[in-house]
Formats: structure tokens, sequence, C-alpha cells
């Protein structure tokens, strides 16, 4: 069963995704050989749509195989029920924190794409390696899907375990006027800054910083970008990673069957299915995928930095490499840009005697 919207508008609908999942079959005939796939898809509607998909299969007979949903808060519903159902689930998507820890809820998830947790990663490395201190995170809501929360929750995970976020800020500007001014204002003085937000809102947010001073090696700004876009620095997530992932989740699934009904199981063995996907190392339509003991994929992310600001030319300066935890160096990075320089300067209080530097209380 195939649990994924059907409105075109997500980047993993199942207009989308289907014909990676057909090109699995064919392009790996030989591991699909003897075995018979029915693919039925289920219109998940990033909602309860697809839970009731689910359960109204208690009627017929259930699925052997669930490759989806996407979205966390769907997603969180199908895979309680499916483990429970002891139903194999793989999907490109559920990348929250909260899904990394499996059981006893979600004992059958196997998440194909790298999760939040596995990018922010990239970040604790970053710091380790330029010698950063502390961070500010900056993070749109917008209380409905919530990627950029749950994007923004994975960096501050595993920042926190070090002692390194001071402070955040957030905002829904699907509801409000975003004050720019005023949200840098409040994370002043961090050497690094993480924003997850619309390009637009991003853009305003680092004028404001250049008004401050801020874009001049006293601070470091990064924006993640979830899904394809442009601005500034740039932690690059995934480009087309809906696709590629449920194609090979279906290659790994096959693999995992294969293995188990070769030790005399059957397909309806899935929690043996599930283990035996986890901790396995194969060969996907993009090059090698990697997944940890937990079930979770190890993922490479790029940094890509504006180094034409004339012409807007963006290239990759780094990539990181999850599997060995190392960084490749690109020929354009230039050191000077992730170094600082200087401290930012507190403003000065206002009304304040220059002769102490105390602020002066003001009488009537």
């Amino acid at each position: 069963m195939v649990i994924l919207p059907r409105n075109n508008t997500y980047l993993f609908s199942y207009q989308r995704v289907s014909p990676a999942i057909e090109y699995a079959k064919k392009s790996r005939a030989e591991l699909f050989a003897g075995l018979k796939f029915n693919v039925e898809h289920q219109n998940s509607s990033c909602g309860m749509d697809a839970l009731y998909a689910l359960v109204d299969k208690q009627k017929d007979e259930r699925p052997d195989l669930i490759l989806g949903p996407v979205c966390e808060y769907t997603a969180a519903s199908v895979v309680r029920v499916a483990s429970h159902w002891n139903i194999p689930v793989i999907t490109a998507g559920a990348l929250a924190t909260g899904f990394s820890v499996k059981a006893p809820e979600y004992s059958h998830l196997t998440r194909i794409a790298p999760t939040y947790l596995k990018m922010a990663e990239t970040f604790r490395a970053m710091f380790g390696r330029f010698g950063w201190r502390t961070a500010s995170l900056i993070y749109d809501d917008d209380k409905e899907e919530r990627n950029c929360y749950f994007t923004v929750e994975g960096v501050y995970t595993v920042l926190s375990e070090y002692h390194i976020v001071k402070d955040y800020a957030v905002f829904n500007s699907n509801e409000e006027r975003v004050d720019a001014d005023g949200i840098i204002a409040s994370v002043y003085g961090s050497e690094v800054v993480i924003m997850c937000a619309k390009a637009d809102t991003v853009r305003e947010l680092m004028l404001a910083a250049h008004r401050r001073k801020l874009t001049s090696d006293s601070s470091i700004f990064f924006n993640i970008e979830l899904f394809n876009s442009s601005s500034y620095v740039q932690l690059v997530v995934t480009v087309n990673m809906f696709m590629e992932g449920f194609h090979d989740a279906l290659i790994l699934y096959a693999t995992a069957l294969r293995e188990v009904m070769s030790n005399g199981r059957t397909k309806k063995n899935g929690l043996e299915i599930t283990r035996s996907m986890w901790n396995r190392t194969f060969e996907g339509i993009a090059g090698q995928v990697s997944l940890d003991a937990n079930g979770d994929r190890n993922g490479d992310f790029s940094v890509i930095r504006m180094t034409d600001p004339e012409a807007g030319t963006h290239e990759t300066i780094l990539s990181y490499f999850g599997n060995n935890r190392s960084f490749q160096i690109m020929p354009g990075f230039k050191r000077e840009w992730f170094s600082l320089r200087t401290a930012p300067e507190p403003p000065p209080p206002k009304h304040s005697d220059p002769s102490c530097k105390l602020p002066l209380l003001l009488q009537d």
C-alpha cells in the first residue's frame, strides 16, 4: 500500500513518486523475479485520511508493506497502527526527532531519507571543525505541517547536548508580519545563526542583519533549505529525495524479503523483515544507501554559498558525509567565510552617561 497525497503540489505526491516505484521493479528484474507486487494507492491528504484508509483494511486483507506517509502527524498515526499489525513501513518522510525512538510505537518504521537529526550532525561537525561556540535559531512555524519546526527541533536536540544553543526566535509568517529587525536583535551576539523560513523572509532577516553590521565576520548565517531554493549560505537537505527514496525503499524491501524467505519465514513476518532492512548498505538509484542500526538513513549534506554576489552565483563549498562523518572541502572554499574575526559589539544603552557608562535614571 502506497499512502501519499493525490495533490500534485506536494513534491511527494503519488503522481510524482509512482514512476520511481514502477522503475524499481523494472530496473531490478532479477531481484523481483518470483515476487508479485500489487500496488494500491491511498490518498493521505497529509491528514487523517491516511489512518482511515489503513484501518479500513481490517475488513479486507491487510497490506504486507506500507510506503509512506511523508507528513509527520499523518505518519505518526499510520506507523503506530502498522507496527501493532506487524506491517513494515518505509518512508522518505517522518523525519522528525520523535520517530528516532522506535520501540514500541514505531518499531516497524524504516526511514529511507536522512532525518533532521542526521542533518543536525552536519552543524555539530562544523562547530567542532571551525571552533564556533554559540548559536541562535530562527524558524517559521506555520502550525500546520510544521516542517521548519521539526527541522530546527533536530538542530536544537543535537547542539543542546554541547550547550551551544544560546537563544531562539519563532514566528508564523502566515498570521503575522515578520519583524525582521526585532528578530535579529533578539539573537544579537550569537556567533552562528541558523534559520529555517521562506526565501522572502530569509532575505528580510539578512537585510536586517546587514543593517546591524552582523554580516561582516561577526556572525555566520545559515539557512536550511528543505526542498530546493536559494539564499545566502545554505545547508541543502534534499534534491528530489522523495522519488529517489521511494524507489530505493522498494529495492530495500525486496532484498530483505528474499533474505527472510531464504530462512524459511514468510512475507507476514513483518518485524523480521524490518530488522533485516536495518544496519544495511546497498546500491540505490543515485548511489550507495546506508542505514544505521536504528533503521535511519545516514545522510550526505552540502553547504552552498553565494560566491559571486554580482552574478548571483551559488556554489557548493563543502560537503559532509554522514556515513563516515567526514568533510570534503570544495575548490571554491575560503576559510575566511567561516572565520569570526570580530565579536559583535552590544548596542550602547539609551540615555547613558559616558563618564561611568551606566544608564541614567530619568526623572521628571
